[in-house]
Formats: C-alpha cells, sequence, structure tokens
C-alpha cells in the first residue's frame, strides 16, 4: 500500500478497479454476439466509467434493492457507510423481461459499442415519485434531475460491472487523470493536504477568489471540472476547458495546481450532490472540498447554504474528507478586490455579485463581461464560444 493510500483511504477504505483484464475482455468479447444487450445513455455510460475506475468506490456495480432504498431514505448505503446518490441502472419493463438473474448482460454505449459487461444480480421496482422527492426535494419535472428520473425505465438493474478497456477522453485526453493517478501526482508532489474543487459553469473572479483562499492553507488544488452530460443550456464542456487552460496558464502557480477531468454526469441534486461530489474526490485522494454557494444547485429548488448545512448531519471521521465553506463571494467596489460578508465592510450598493447566470445572460446580449466578473481572457473566449 502507499503512502497516500495510507493517508488518504479511498470510502470504504479501498479503491475500486472495475476494469477487465486482458484474460476476462478476451472471455466477454468471444461472448458478445451471444449476451443480451442493454444500451447506455450518456448518464449511464458515465457511471459505468466512474465505477470502473474506483471514481464511485466502494461500488462495484449498479445498486442492488437494499442499498438504493437505503440511499434514498438515509443517505447511507445498508452497511452504513453515507452515499447521498443512487446509481442505478433503470431499464424499461420490455428490456429487463428477458434478462435472467445470474446471467451476464452486454452493455453497449449509445453508439452500440460493447463497452462494459453487468453480473445481473437483481432487477426491482422502484418507485420514481418517492426518489425524486427524496433526493432532489422536489416531484416537479421541470427540475433536471426529476425529469431523468421520470423518463428513465421502471426497473433497476444490479450487479457488478466490468469496463471492458479504459478509452481516451475524446475531447481531453491529456486532463484524463483518474484516481489511482492522480493519488499518485499527489504523492509525487509531496502533498499531504489537496483541495478539489467541483463545477460545471465557466470560471469567473467568485470561483478563482474561493479557490485561492482555499490554495492558502493546503499544499495542492485540484481543479477538476465535471465534464459529463450536463443541462443543455449549460456552458460545453470544451469551452470550460479552455477557460481554465487560460487560467491556468497566467493566473494559478502551476507547481500548486492540477487540472483534470470528472467524468460524471450532473445530477443538480443540490445538497446531497454535494456531498457526493465530495466522496469523489476523496476517492481521488482529495483531503478537503470547496463548498460555495447553492453548490450543485438549479433554479430556486434549494436554498443558498443548504449544501454546506448538510454536512453536518454526519460525522467528520465517517465522510473522511473535509468540506471547505465559503459564502458567496463578490467584487468590493470600497476595497477594490474579491471579498466575502466576512471580510468586506462595504454596503449592498458597493457589491459586485457574480454568477454563471449573469455571465450567459450579457454574453447572449453581446456584451463582454467586465474585469470585476471575468478575466479579459476568459471573457472574450466565453464570447467567441457565445457567437460560434
Amino acid at each position: 500500500m502507499t503512502k497516500i493510500e495510507e493517508t488518504i483511504p479511498a470510502h470504504g477504505g479501498k479503491l475500486i478497479n472495475r476494469l477487465a483484464t486482458t484474460a476476462e475482455r478476451d472471455e466477454f468479447m468471444a461472448q458478445a454476439d451471444k449476451l443480451p444487450r442493454v444500451q447506455l445513455d450518456e448518464r449511464a455510460t458515465s457511471d459505468l466509467v466512474m465505477i470502473a475506475i474506483g471514481g464511485f468506490s466502494p461500488l462495484q456495480g449498479f445498486m442492488a434493492q437494499d442499498d438504493y432504498e437505503n440511499v434514498v431514505d438515509n443517505m447511507r448505503l445498508k452497511n452504513g457507510l453515507p452515499w447521498s446518490v443512487p446509481v442505478t441502472l433503470s431499464v424499461t419493463e420490455e428490456v429487463a423481461e428477458p434478462l435472467k438473474e445470474g446471467g451476464w448482460v452486454r452493455l453497449d454505449d449509445s453508439n452500440g459499442r460493447f463497452v462494459g459487461v453487468l453480473e445481473l444480480t437483481q432487477k426491482y421496482r422502484y418507485n420514481k415519485t418517492h426518489e425524486a422527492v427524496k433526493v432532489y426535494g422536489t416531484d416537479e419535472d421541470k427540475h433536471p434531475g426529476v425529469k431523468v428520473v421520470y423518463e428513465q425505465g421502471e426497473i433497476n438493474l444490479a450487479g457488478p460491472i466490468w469496463l471492458l478497456q479504459r478509452d481516451d477522453h475524446p475531447l481531453f485526453p491529456k486532463y484524463q487523470i483518474d484516481p489511482a493517478q492522480s493519488r499518485k501526482l499527489f504523492l509525487e508532489r509531496g502533498w499531504k493536504t489537496v483541495v478539489g474543487f467541483q463545477t460545471r459553469n465557466p470560471i469567473h473572479r467568485a470561483h478563482e477568489y474561493i479557490q485561492k483562499c482555499a490554495l492558502e492553507t493546503v499544499d495542492g488544488l485540484f481543479l477538476h471540472p465535471l465534464v459529463g452530460a450536463t443541462k443543455s443550456d449549460d456552458v460545453p464542456a470544451d469551452v470550460r476547458m479552455r477557460c481554465y487552460e487560460i487560467m491556468m496558464d497566467k493566473y494559478f502557480p502551476q507547481n500548486r495546481v492540477i487540472l483534470a477531468i470528472n467524468p460524471s454526469a450532473m445530477r443538480y441534486a443540490g445538497p446531497r450532490e454535494a456531498i457526493f461530489h465530495a466522496l469523489i474526490r476523496k476517492n481521488y485522494g482529495c483531503t478537503h472540498f470547496i463548498v460555495g454557494r447553492d453548490h450543485a444547485g438549479v433554479g430556486d429548488y434549494y436554498g443558498t447554504y443548504d449544501a454546506q448545512l448538510i454536512f453536518d448531519e454526519f460525522e467528520p471521521a465517517e465522510l473522511g474528507i473535509t468540506p471547505m465553506k465559503f459564502e458567496h463571494a463578490f467584487y468590493c467596489k470600497r476595497t477594490e478586490q474579491m471579498a466575502t460578508s466576512k471580510t468586506s465592510p462595504s454596503s449592498p450598493e458597493e457589491r459586485v455579485h457574480l454568477s454563471g447566470t449573469k455571465v450567459r445572460e450579457m454574453l447572449r446580449r453581446g456584451e463582454l463581461p467586465p474585469p470585476q466578473f471575468s478575466r479579459p481572457e476568459v471573457a472574450a473566449e466565453l464570447a467567441k464560444a457565445m457567437h460560434r
């Protein structure tokens, strides 16, 4: 066991690896045309990958009914380990009916390519409305996460999985750093404390401020933008990554920051997803995790700081990663710098509040965000992307 695994254990104690060996892959490929098939959508494909590379440790496959129900109702697996978001493979009754428990199922991606295998241990029904209310806090299908639940199949398939091979990401191969690799990198750099940062939005000055505040107190910063499935109106992943490349080149100390992609899909589950995101970063080797304003939120479904308060429902030792909670950052006109209400003496009228939503609105109007809002090079990149 390496030093980094001793000091930063994966969730559940062991980093999971469900990548098929050469012999296993040959065996699966030999039976490829005989196995019953299930086609995965983008989210299920990314879940398959995250399970296989250990990002969802301790999960070894899609959740069985007892784990699923415990997670939905209690934010814990059946063994009591904290886990806040169900990871399931849902199919229609028509697809599920011929599948036999105890058998292998071929998993194809949305292009029909054979990417994985499921050892089917269980098929079970579940209550979609109950999952929506407990996990997302609403039964409204206007919520993008709830909409996904309502549109997926009525039957969950459970069991361990194998990923046939780990392919390079089609857009960001050099930023594809899986948990075993990130842990090795942290060790090589001598980082004993590492703070992870999650985002699905382009970086703006408020993000930069809280990232650098966090970096003042730890050895390294792991910038980990999510590049899996997001809402159609979110800024595309390639644009967000170019913005981070600009920031890495001009505004961050490269010897203390690592930029890597998070291949998982966005759930928009607010507070529950904040816990989920923290546990994923723990599996990547982080000791700390930034939780800002309305983490993983959407619309008005969650309170501004609900995603921070939910961490108080767990004992710190059982989560095994320390949340770094930041208030809403803004540009303070009086002090002429980024600040929060904890550090700024300004009145509300002297504060320029920043958000990804405001950036998108300005760009749609053909306006460049001001330098108090976004670094000029980032603003220019966003403007170019908006009108391409």
